[in-house]
């Protein structure tokens, strides 16, 4: 099975595939998707839009993993990452993709037992369960694999 994490922004779209084969986990691939704030908004959309498909069509994901939209705060930013969330779950719902989300704080409880993990705790983690060299760069795409491992685990997969 393949599951795509995903760490929804308007700037930057993280991301991490990850496969399970029986009891092996593996990463395939995980980075980030950047728009710049020179363009207009729709053109932004658009890209992410197109990028994700692109990456849907590349590893044919049998889930998407997708952060639930939290904020205290910034209206501004949220009402931008839930625009982006729109296009990323527009592309899901093209190819046909489910769609399960989660919180923050279940993130961080599926990685490290607690939902009061900071980003170092969840980096390092990560790292260690997926058997990678070093700490997964930048944040934002260390965020999508965290995602993807989350679905993994609430979801008993095998």
């Amino acid at each position: 099975m393949i599951v795509i994490g995903i760490d929804p922004g308007l700037a930057t779209v993280g991301f991490g595939v990850i496969r399970k084969e029986g009891s092996s986990i593996t990463p395939v691939s995980y980075g980030c998707i950047r728009t710049y704030p020179d363009k207009q908004k729709s053109e932004r959309l658009s890209e992410i839009h197109a990028e994700i498909s692109v990456l849907f069509e590349k590893y044919a994901p049998e889930a998407l993993a997708l952060e639930k939209l939290f904020f205290s705060k910034n209206v501004t930013n949220a009402m931008s990452v839930s625009e982006a969330r729109g296009a990323i779950l527009l592309a899901a719902q093209q190819k046909n993709i489910p769609v399960f989300e989660y919180t923050p704080n279940q993130v961080k409880q599926a990685i490290t037992g607690s939902g009061k993990a900071d980003k170092r705790q969840m980096q390092e983690m990560i790292r260690r369960l997926l058997k990678l060299e070093e700490l997964p760069k930048p944040d934002d795409a260390a965020d999508g694999l965290s995602i993807a491992l989350c679905h993994i685990n609430f979801r008993g997969l095998k």
